[in-house]
């Protein structure tokens, strides 16, 4: 089907974190192809010790181009609906929004609402692919173009493009090899949903997993894993929230290590730590801790932490898990 448009696409963006805003940022670019009309986005929250009202890229964005904001709570309210209703939308476009669009918002839009996901669809979907990817140690993820429907990221295929994960991804980083990729997808996506030339696939549901929201509680390190698996824990959970243990009542953050496969003592048992690194072993191999966060403190390298803590990693002692 080829739609037809007078002058530019009149465009509702719905998004919020930053990841969000660049696909917002090249849309705007195109002001003569995109006519942003609207802004949906995620309700300002208190942040912080001090509890600072934060709004969200994506309405920082919005204002500096006096474009029309509106944050509600939800979508299924009468209020919500006419808002979007008098927008006179062609095309809704989702990334990364936090709110579920009910089905009659989805049906009163042209062209319909398209939403651009954090991995090769069907593979995960849900609220956070990019560390549940990591977690699974899978070789690669992308990004995926959907026609959006009443199920969770379960919409058809408009048009998929992968990237590869790298043994040193971290979260971080895998967010940053989509955004270089996403928002030029998205573009093309348009391009070819303007001209008729896409051909929507459905997604087999054999495949799907569903990709929970990370949890703090997940952060703590289970000892009786294995090495491989923990410093998988370590990179999906940079920048948040952080993989950590506790010693000595102390809670310390583990931003990097590496591991080794080698069969070693009791899960948690320290073997060594020196300028190379803290040794400890797990259900399967020697985590080698590298770099670290104690509370209240900055990151640093294991060998400047050592250098008055060396003590509280006595070879032989063992870390409980508390799991």
């Amino acid at each position: 089907m080829v739609f037809y448009v007078s002058k530019c696409l009149r465009v509702i963006f719905a998004g919020t974190p930053d990841f969000a805003a660049q696909h917002l940022a090249v849309l705007l670019q195109n002001k003569y192809k995109y006519h942003i009309v609207g802004v949906l986005t995620k309700s300002d929250k208190p942040s912080g010790r001090g509890k600072k009202i934060l709004q969200s890229p994506v309405k920082i964005l919005a204002k500096e181009y006096n474009i029309p904001i509106f944050q509600p709570m939800t979508l299924k309210t009468i209020e919500s609906q006419c808002w979007i209703r008098n927008k006179y939308a062609d095309i809704m476009i989702v990334v990364a929004y936090g709110l579920i669009i009910p089905e009659i918002i989805l049906n009163m839009i042209p062209i319909g609402c398209i939403n651009i996901h954090g991995s090769l669809l069907p593979r995960w979907r849900g609220a956070a692919p990019v560390q549940r990817s990591i977690l699974a140690g899978d070789k690669e993820t992308g990004i995926t173009i959907i026609k959006m429907d009443i199920g969770l990221d379960t919409g058809d295929i408009l048009y998929k493009i992968s990237c590869p994960i790298e043994l040193n991804d971290t979260s971080l980083m895998l967010y940053k090899k989509l955004i270089k990729i996403g928002p030029i997808a998205l573009l093309h996506t348009i391009d070819l949903l303007m001209s008729g030339k896409i051909r929507p696939e459905k997604q087999n549901n054999i495949f799907a997993n569903y990709a929970k929201k990370i949890n703090k509680d997940e952060a703590l390190i289970n000892w009786k894993n294995t090495a491989e698996q923990i410093e998988r824990y370590i990179r999906a959970f940079n920048p948040w929230p952080i993989s950590y243990f506790i010693i000595d009542d102390k809670l310390i953050k583990v931003w990097n290590a590496e591991f080794t496969n080698i069969s070693t003592s009791l899960p948690g048992t320290i073997l060594s730590a020196d300028k190379s690194g803290i040794k400890i072993a797990t259900g399967k191999g020697i985590l080698n801790i590298l770099t670290i966060q104690p509370a209240g403190k900055k990151i640093m390298l294991v060998k400047d932490f050592l250098n008055s803590n060396y003590k509280l990693f006595t070879p032989g002692r063992i870390i409980n898990t508390f799991l």
